[in-house]
């Protein structure tokens, strides 16, 4: 059997945090979503791999709220996940990931903080609620291969937690 390449999984029981409310701690909640759909591309010719809305979301106006998607992604160790959001979102809606741009690194998957769960940080840029549905896509993701610099010398060996930890 050949080993895995790249691809994406559900997140491990007790890192599934897709029903976590997380833009007002008092009112954490948890449940299992019904059923965690992977991301794919839309067609043969499409760079991307959709990431779909695990539940309904509301995004009220210049909030930034986090969203966990129970989906982790396994890759080569020189291969990285960029994820984006969707252009009509963001064009049409307004709807932005606080960073740009998210890196899901290969050291991501299977880390003892979150199992690799990736998780989007949205944020609202216009003045209304913006309202979407379960299952709806998201944002999507692309697989690159990254290059090292001469003389490269990482900060530690490897990773040993979620979202963020890299480099502490």
């Amino acid at each position: 059997m050949s080993k895995k390449q790249r691809g994406f999984e559900v997140v491990k029981d007790e890192h599934r945090t897709a029903f976590d409310v997380f833009t007002d701690e008092k009112k954490k909640t948890h449940q299992f979503a019904k059923e965690v759909k992977l991301p794919k591309r839309a067609d043969d010719k499409s760079a991307g791999y959709d990431f779909y809305l695990p539940k309904e979301l509301e995004v009220l106006p210049m909030q930034k709220t986090l969203l966990p998607l129970d989906v982790k992604a396994y890759m080569q160790e020189n291969e990285l996940l960029e994820i984006y959001i969707r252009s009509s979102l963001a064009i049409k809606q307004g709807l932005m990931l606080s960073n740009n741009v998210g890196i899901v690194d290969a050291s991501y998957y299977n880390n003892e903080g979150n199992d690799g769960n990736i998780t989007l940080a949205l944020v609202n840029t216009t003045g209304k609620t913006i309202k979407l549905g379960e299952g709806e896509r998201i944002a999507q993701g692309i697989f690159k291969n990254y290059l090292l610099a001469d003389e490269d010398a990482p900060t530690s060996k490897e990773r040993k937690g979620g979202m963020g930890s890299s480099g502490k």
